[in-house]
């Protein structure tokens, strides 16, 4: 599938026009919890998104004044406490799978969190490229909360990335609300606005990006992740690669000629 305009899917909202993609979890009456089946396709969504010609910027926004209360307690707790390992196993790495695929979607994925944001909900901000944020957001890595490791979907290798060792290791060992100012402070937002104003700067932020070379973008979305097991050296040389790569695009050129003719240039993702 190479077009997601008019792509619609069952367990959850889709929006796709101009290159911009919405996300909405739909369950605003419980606060937007995952279920097995959204799990699923959310993770199949993000994994195809690599061929989505039509698509650009991701912004995965908020429903009802909530982002997501993680996993359904009826629908995804409850039947947790009767299986076997085999069987959670193939859960908790359905869970991963997720995070890794947006993570390898090639797009840029922008969080743009209202209220509630807690356990899985917590893992699909931190999962994103940029994170906006409301002042009433309330952000909870809750897993130890019920009895679980802070060690969920890559929490413990990505967190302290974002926001420090001492600080991830807080909020993942005690299962605490992160406020909005504090995740502000911290880094995990990269900027906080009113909820009447935060779709449309999430908005704002995704046509920026559009707006840019957005097959740079990619490449810069590939970099920042697998950088994170490179040393210094082949790190650089990855960028040097990389960044030949870019030289070899049209909108290198049209940068180039736009500069020349002290004009501003029209990227075409090619």
């Amino acid at each position: 599938m190479t077009g997601f305009t008019d792509y619609r899917p069952t367990h959850f909202e889709w929006v796709c026009n101009n290159g911009i993609a919405t996300v909405r979890l739909n369950r605003p009456e419980r606060k937007n919890p995952l279920t097995f089946d959204s799990y699923a396709e959310l993770r199949d969504l993000f994994r195809a998104l690599p061929h989505a010609e039509d698509v650009d910027v991701v912004v995965f926004a908020s429903n009802g004044g909530n982002f997501c209360s993680g996993g359904d307690v009826h629908d995804i707790i409850g039947p947790l406490v009767g299986m076997d390992m085999k069987g959670l196993l193939a859960f908790t790495r359905m869970t991963g799978d997720l995070v890794k695929a947006m993570i390898g979607c090639g797009k840029p994925i922008i969080a743009a969190v209202d209220g509630v944001c807690v356990g899985a909900g917590a893992i699909i901000a931190m999962a994103s490229d940029l994170r906006l944020a409301t002042p009433a957001a309330q952000c909870a890595f809750l897993f130890t909360r019920v009895g679980l490791a802070g060690c969920d979907m890559g929490a413990c290798a990505m967190l302290p990335r974002i926001i420090g060792q001492g600080r991830a290791a807080e909020l993942l060992y005690t299962g605490r609300s992160m406020s909005a100012d504090e995740g502000e402070r911290w880094g995990f937002w990269n900027a906080l606005h009113p909820a009447e104003a935060l779709d449309a700067e999430a908005r704002r932020l995704a046509e920026r990006l559009k707006a840019g070379p957005t097959f740079a973008h990619g490449i810069t979305k590939t970099q920042l992740n697998q950088e994170w097991n490179m040393g210094l050296e082949q790190a650089i040389e990855a960028e040097a690669q990389a960044q030949a790569i870019c030289m070899q695009t049209r909108d290198f050129e049209r940068a180039y000629h736009a500069f020349v003719a002290k004009q501003k240039p029209v990227f075409e993702g090619d």
